[in-house]
C-alpha cells in the first residue's frame, strides 16, 4: 500500500523546540518518523538562533531550512510549494501560545506538547483560532496511545466494568527531591519557574497527565474539583505535591495524586477504575498488562496483542507479536499515526470532525488548563469545590 495514501508520499513535519540538551523534542522527533509515515525536514529548533542553526545537523535538517526563530519558520515555509504539513510544539509551556497561534493562523496543522497554554484565558483563546482555521491540532497526551489503555477504555465503553464509581490515578516521580533547578538543571529550571510554567508545577506537569488518563479510559464528565497543592522543597516557588479529589456528573469520585519529591520514584503512573461489575489496574512503568478484577473470580491479565480477547483499537496500537515490550516511543507513536490520518484527509479534501477524533485534541488541552486553574484555586481556598466542567468539554 503506499505511503499515507491517497497523498502517496510521507508527511513533512517541522519541530519547534528540541535543540540541544532538551528532552522531549528528540521524543517527538522519534515518535513521528517511527512507522516510516513522516520524515522531518525543518525547525527552528531553540529561542537560541545560535543553538538553533547548531542543533539541525542532529536532526539531518538541511541548512536553508534550519530557522532561528519560529517567526522566521512561519514564513518561509508558507511560501514554499513543499511546506511542512504539520509542526511539532516542544517548547516550554509559556511559549506553546504563540507559537501555536502563529502555526494555525498560517493554515499549518499542529502538534503541540501539554499543557496547551500558559493560562486557561490562552487556551480558550487558541480554542477560537483552531476553530476558525479548520487546521487539525492534536495535544500529546501521549499516555492514551499505549494499547491496553485503549483496551481498558473500550471495556469501560462496551460496559463490562458497569457503572464507574470510582478512579485512582496517580503520577509518583522523585527526581525534584532536592532543588535541581537552583543548580540550573535545565529540565527543572523552566518547570519550577511561574514565569515559564505558569499557575502550577508538578499539577500542571504530570498532574495533568494523570488527570487526563482517567477521563479518557472512562469518558466520564466532570462536575467539581477540590485540590491541595504544597512546595515541600523549602524555597521552590510552585507545587512538588498535590492531590485532587474529583466528583464526577454520574455521581462517580476521582482522585489525582502526583508527586516530584518521592524518593525513589521514576515515572511511575498508574490507574485504577472501579466498577459495579469488575475493576482494572494498569501501570505506565509495566505498561504491557492489564490487570482485571472481579470478585468471586481469579485475577485475569491481559498482555498487549495477546490473543483475541483485546479489542480493535488495541490491537491496532500494537506493532510486535506478544511478548516483546513495547512502550513509551510507540505509545508517543499511535498519537501521531491517529493524526496522521486526520492530516491525510484534510490533505485530500475529505471531511473530518475536530469534535469527533480519537486523538486528544485542543478540546481535551482546554479541559487541561481548566483542571489546572481550578486546582490551584481550590488550593489557595484550602480546598473549597469549585466547578468542573468546560463548556466545550469533549463529550
Amino acid at each position: 500500500m503506499p505511503t499515507n495514501a491517497p497523498l502517496n508520499r510521507k508527511l513533512r513535519m517541522g519541530l519547534i523546540g528540541g535543540g540541544q540538551g532538551a528532552f522531549i523534542g528528540r521524543v517527538h522527533a522519534t515518535a513521528a518518523v517511527l512507522d516510516n509515515r513522516a520524515a522531518l525536514v525543518a525547525g527552528a529548533l531553540s529561542a537560541d538562533p545560535l543553538r538553533a542553526k547548531a542543533s539541525a545537523p542532529d536532526y539531518d535538517i538541511p541548512a536553508d531550512r534550519a530557522y532561528t526563530s519560529y517567526t522566521e519558520m512561519v514564513l518561509a515555509e508558507a511560501k514554499r510549494d513543499d511546506k511542512v504539513d504539520f509542526v511539532s510544539v516542544a517548547t516550554p509551556n509559556h511559549t506553546h501560545f504563540e507559537i501555536a497561534k502563529a502555526f494555525v493562523e498560517a493554515g499549518f496543522n499542529v502538534i503541540c506538547d501539554k499543557p496547551l497554554t500558559f493560562d486557561l484565558a490562552q487556551a480558550e483563546e487558541l480554542l477560537k483560532v483552531v476553530e476558525a482555521s479548520g487546521v487539525v491540532f492534536a495535544v500529546t497526551h501521549n499516555y492514551t496511545g499505549y494499547p491496553l489503555v485503549r483496551q481498558a477504555r473500550e471495556m469501560i465503553q462496551s460496559g463490562e466494568l458497569g457503572e464507574i464509581n470510582a478512579i485512582r490515578s496517580c503520577y509518583i516521580q522523585g527526581w525534584l527531591r532536592t532543588r535541581l533547578e537552583a543548580d540550573n538543571q535545565k529540565q527543572a529550571a523552566w518547570r519550577t519557574d511561574p514565569s515559564k510554567s505558569g499557575a502550577a508545577g508538578c499539577f500542571g506537569d504530570i498532574g495533568t497527565h494523570a488527570y487526563n488518563l482517567g477521563r479518557y479510559i472512562t469518558g466520564l464528565q466532570p462536575k467539581q474539583i477540590s485540590a491541595h497543592l504544597k512546595a515541600f522543597a523549602e524555597g521552590r516557588a510552585l507545587d512538588d505535591y498535590g492531590t485532587a479529589i474529583v466528583r464526577y456528573e454520574n455521581g462517580a469520585l476521582g482522585t489525582v495524586t502526583a508527586s516530584q519529591i518521592s524518593h525513589g520514584r521514576e515515572n511511575d503512573l498508574f490507574i485504577e477504575v472501579d466498577g459495579t461489575k469488575a475493576a482494572i489496574e494498569w501501570h505506565q512503568e509495566e505498561p504491557n498488562k492489564l490487570i482485571v478484577r472481579k470478585n468471586g473470580e481469579p485475577h485475569k491479565i491481559y498482555t498487549r496483542n495477546g490473543g483475541p480477547y483485546l479489542g480493535a483499537a488495541a490491537g491496532a496500537s500494537s506493532r510486535l507479536p506478544s511478548g516483546h515490550p513495547e512502550a513509551f516511543f510507540e505509545a508517543f507513536a499511535n498519537i501521531y499515526n491517529t493524526t496522521y490520518d486526520a492530516i491525510i484527509k484534510r490533505a485530500s479534501g475529505q471531511k473530518f470532525e475536530t469534535t469527533d477524533t480519537v486523538y486528544p485534541n485542543v478540546y481535551d488541552g482546554v479541559e487541561g488548563m481548566l483542571f489546572i486553574t481550578q486546582c490551584v484555586e481550590s488550593s489557595k481556598q484550602d480546598g473549597g469545590w469549585l466547578p468542573f466542567r468546560h463548556p466545550k468539554s469533549r463529550k
